[in-house]
């Protein structure tokens, strides 16, 4: 039977030779990751008397997104987690210098093509990027899971969006996936499935696909694939040592819609506060002032990122009136980072280089705004108050777009 991606790892995971849009299926998860969020699911354990879980040896760990901790709130929280992971046998842990959970997946081979995957983060549909099924669950679902092994999903529909033509210079997976959502709407995946396929996907890194798996969540997507190929086999190289399989689409399998996107004449995109669909061409912003810029995060923070700003700005200046935090997405990409030299480029412009981790993203420890203040920032939300005060302002770019917002102290297009 055809299926699409989605359809076939669910008929795996279920046991099944076969599911359709709409069924209801009891699925065995593979993997699970949690960050802080183990604090209220130990808690949840606790509560209903359990004192082991199913699979510790499939759960992954990371304490990212209060990393380091600057409350007291957060401090208990970290601890309340780091009990946990003894007490439930935890095989990987990962404490507050290792970086954002969803790299960490990737990065260490957790996340493999083919494989059912949950968090507790929502932005979890990025191992997409691998060919993995992966999305976010709450609490009680994640407790369940850790306990029984299963949960249960509704198979989705599926949205496939071609990928044609060439980006142009300074313009990215991330200006395309914006592009997605400023045309078609933060609802045009709503719990579905999304395939990205097509001819560009061969100038397309895997960290970019990352980029554009991590944000298929803000267009209303349960799972965000993009098939495996060539780059997905060299990049999990000397990853794992677990036997995984090559998971590409049936262009024959029934889809909910399909979308064509030709990025020949794709300029970079910038949404507009305070949703993730409100987006513009940059040649349709006048000189909007900002007082910060963020690079980092698990949408836009691994080295392509990081390198792609210092080639912007090395030799100048980051606007005076502009604070502009670096946020490497691992301690790995920090230490590349570091040894060869783009830090220091960014340093040298006037940079802060923050703790690898989710940062000042979603506006917990670091890098708040103040009422009235403007944000460029490559995270993937800007929902009001997301990064400080609820009168400020964010806006999402794309590294180079953030780069040269920097340096102009106004939200500037990099192809200047």
């Amino acid at each position: 039977m055809r299926m699409t991606m989605a359809e076939r790892i669910l008929a795996r995971a279920a046991s099944k030779s076969s599911v359709k849009p709409g069924e209801f299926v009891t699925a065995t998860i593979d993997k699970f990751m949690c960050h802080e969020a183990l604090a209220a699911v130990y808690g949840n354990l606790k509560k209903y008397g359990f004192k082991s879980i199913k699979n510790p040896e499939n759960l992954i760990v990371a304490l990212d997104h209060y990393s380091p901790a600057s409350t007291v709130r957060a401090s208990e929280i970290h601890k309340i987690v780091r009990t946990a992971v003894k007490d439930l046998e935890v095989k990987y842990f990962y404490d507050t210098n290792a970086g954002v959970g969803h790299q960490l997946m990737v990065e260490k081979g957790h996340a493999l093509p083919g494989e059912l995957i949950i968090s507790s983060d929502s932005h979890t549909c990025m191992y997409g990027a691998l060919g993995a099924a992966s999305c976010g669950v709450g609490f009680a679902e994640m407790t369940y899971a850790l306990c029984t092994g299963v949960l249960w999903f509704k198979v989705p529909e599926t949205v496939r969006f071609i990928l044609k033509g060439k980006l142009p210079p300074l313009v990215s997976s991330k200006d395309i996936i914006l592009m997605i959502a400023g045309r078609y709407s933060s609802s045009v995946a709503l719990y579905k499935s999304v395939e990205f396929v097509g001819p560009l996907l061969e100038e397309l890194s895997i960290e970019s696909r990352m980029t554009m798996s991590n944000m298929a969540v803000e267009i209303g997507a349960k799972f965000g694939f993009f098939p495996t190929d060539s780059l997905t086999k060299a990049y999990l190289a000397g990853k794992t040592e677990t036997d995984w399989e090559d998971i590409t689409y049936d262009q024959q399998a029934k889809v909910y819609k399909e979308y064509e996107i030709n990025a020949d004449d794709l300029s970079p995109q910038v949404a507009l506060p305070h949703s993730v669909d409100r987006v513009v061409s940059i040649e349709d912003i006048d000189h909007i002032a900002i007082h910060q810029a963020v690079l980092g995060s698990c949408t836009n923070g691994r080295m392509e990122d990081l390198e792609t700003a210092a080639d912007l700005m090395k030799g100048k200046k980051v606007h005076s009136n502009v604070r502009f935090y670096v946020v490497p997405a691992s301690m790995d990409i920090y230490r590349e980072a570091l040894r060869n030299g783009v830090l220091g480029i960014l340093v040298e412009s006037g940079a802060s280089i923050l703790n690898p981790g989710c940062g000042p993203c979603f506006g917990a420890h670091m890098g708040l705004l103040a009422s009235g203040e403007r944000c460029v920032s490559s995270t993937n939300r800007n929902f009001r108050g997301r990064m400080g005060s609820d009168n400020a302002e964010v806006y999402l770019a794309s590294p180079a777009t953030v780069a040269a917002s920097a340096l102009k102290g106004y939200i500037a297009d990099p192809r200047d």
